[in-house]
């Protein structure tokens, strides 16, 4: 659960939960699982709970933990795993996918940090042999309170005379109870899924306007309301990165600027997983926003950027951060920040032995390092093949005709424009991690590894 929720996943699917084990009031034997649940805000699909554990005073420890428990299906029932009824309810129920999707969603905006079980009932095909292992699982549970089976001896006690009792059986049961919490909860990940594509991932941040089918804004269009669909979400290229190592269990110093402004709160508020320690908050600027407007096939009409405030991170604000940055195992940088912030970095990251990563972000942008001798601390780089020629254009260097077509680029051309910059750079032991599409079905890398720079797993 923490891993999944970490990489940004809302749905994992299980067999079953652990529980508050018999006579856990006394014992106050209760599985870690269920705590976890009540801090990892995370929809759990399971099959329930075994009738070895004490069913009743688990859903009372899942409430106590502010957790959602609701059955799926066409009751309240809950599950016990191997049958389709334990005896007690869940205080929800949801039909089909979608309703599920509907009650995560719901659940998880309130921003709460508990997260919400869905209990799926054994398929009716083997609802006789899961009813003849619980049967099984009763008497084990008698026998083992006869012959004074206490504390950790009691579930493994019970668990090899249901598979005595049921001469194998329960094994067989199990793996049907599993294969089918993987189809129903994949199918409310799909539903999940098209739940934030429609709702623009309930995010705000970035604005995208997506045009709708065959509307076309041409000169005659402009100057009237054009219908679409607008969906929001947090961006940045630093702040993704920043994003993404930090679901990932690192804990990266992201450094930037922010307006004080309903947009800093927002993204503030999304990022409260990372550290933005050293993101400054300043009065009278605006939150960097990018409004995108999108074609139907998914192509870039026209963009806005309100970025000047990228113009603040100045060298002065970074240099206070410099113990950190000659510390560091890597440095990124994004090519938003000015030319002389990047100079500055790139002094420090070479005074240190720190190696640079820098995401050009922009073709108009991926220049900046090769304005100056900056260029000679990189040690990573990942442009696509605008951005590439024009590393090369601003060195000197041949750039390949036809790259700015909108048609994706051909392999060759990537590899020649690769392959130009990469040999200029040979000297300074670089790593160039190219991205480009040479089809709209699949991303093609090529990576140019000049010397034993340091790697990692990408």
């Amino acid at each position: 659960m923490i891993a999944a929720h970490k990489a940004g996943i809302p749905v994992f699917v299980t067999g079953g939960i652990g529980g508050v084990h018999r006579d856990g009031e006394n014992s106050l034997d209760v599985s870690a699982d269920l705590t976890e649940l009540g801090r990892t805000p995370i929809a759990v699909v399971s099959a329930g709970v075994k009738s070895i554990l004490d069913i009743g005073r688990t859903l009372e420890f899942l409430e106590t933990q502010g957790v959602c428990v609701a059955t799926y299906g066409d009751s309240k029932s809950f599950p016990a795993f191997f049958s389709q009824q334990s005896g007690f309810t869940s205080p929800y129920h949801v039909s089909s996918p979608q309703e599920a999707a509907d009650l995560i969603v719901s659940t998880l905006s309130l921003g709460l940090q508990s997260g919400l079980l869905l209990a799926i009932p054994i398929p009716e095909e083997h609802a006789a042999t899961g009813q003849q292992i619980e049967d099984a699982i009763q008497t084990a549970v008698t026998e083992a309170s006869s012959k004074g089976v206490t504390g950790r001896d009691v579930t493994p006690f019970i668990l090899q005379r249901v598979n005595e009792l049921t001469k194998g059986k329960s094994l067989q049961a199990n793996i049907a109870l599993i294969q089918n919490n993987a189809k129903v909860g994949s199918q409310i990940a799909c539903a999940l899924s098209k739940h934030k594509e429609k709702s623009g991932g309930n995010f705000r941040g970035d604005i995208k306007t997506r045009k709708s089918k065959d509307q076309r804004i041409d000169s005659n269009t402009f100057g009237q309301t054009n219908p679409g669909s607008v969906c929001q979400s947090f961006g940045g290229v630093g702040r993704n990165i920043a994003d993404c190592l930090s679901r990932l269990g690192h804990k990266p110093l992201f450094i930037s600027a922010i307006g004080k402004d309903s947009h800093s709160d927002a993204v503030l508020n999304y990022c409260k997983h990372m550290d933005t320690s050293a993101v400054a908050r300043l009065q009278d600027q605006r939150t960097a926003t990018y409004c995108a407007v999108i074609t139907e096939s998914g192509e870039l009409s026209l963009g806005l950027g309100d970025m000047d405030i990228h113009q603040q991170i100045q060298e002065q604000y970074v240099s206070q951060f410099e113990d950190q940055l000659a510390s560091a195992s890597l440095v990124v940088l994004d090519g938003n920040i000015p030319v002389s912030t990047i100079d500055y970095v790139c002094h420090i990251a070479k005074k240190h032995a720190v190696p640079v990563w820098f995401e050009p972000t922009d073709a108009d942008k991926a220049c900046k390092p090769f304005l100056s001798e900056s260029w000679k601390a990189l040690s990573y780089t990942s442009p696509n093949l605008a951005e590439l020629c024009t590393m090369n254009h601003t060195l000197g260097l041949p750039t390949p005709t036809g790259t700015r077509v909108k048609k994706p680029p051909k392999i060759s051309k990537c590899l020649i424009a690769g392959q130009e910059v990469a040999s200029y750079l040979n000297s300074n032991q670089s790593i160039i991690l190219f991205k480009s599409c040479p089809d709209h079905l699949r991303m093609s890398w090529a990576v140019y590894r000049l010397s034993p720079a340091p790697c990692w797993s990408i």
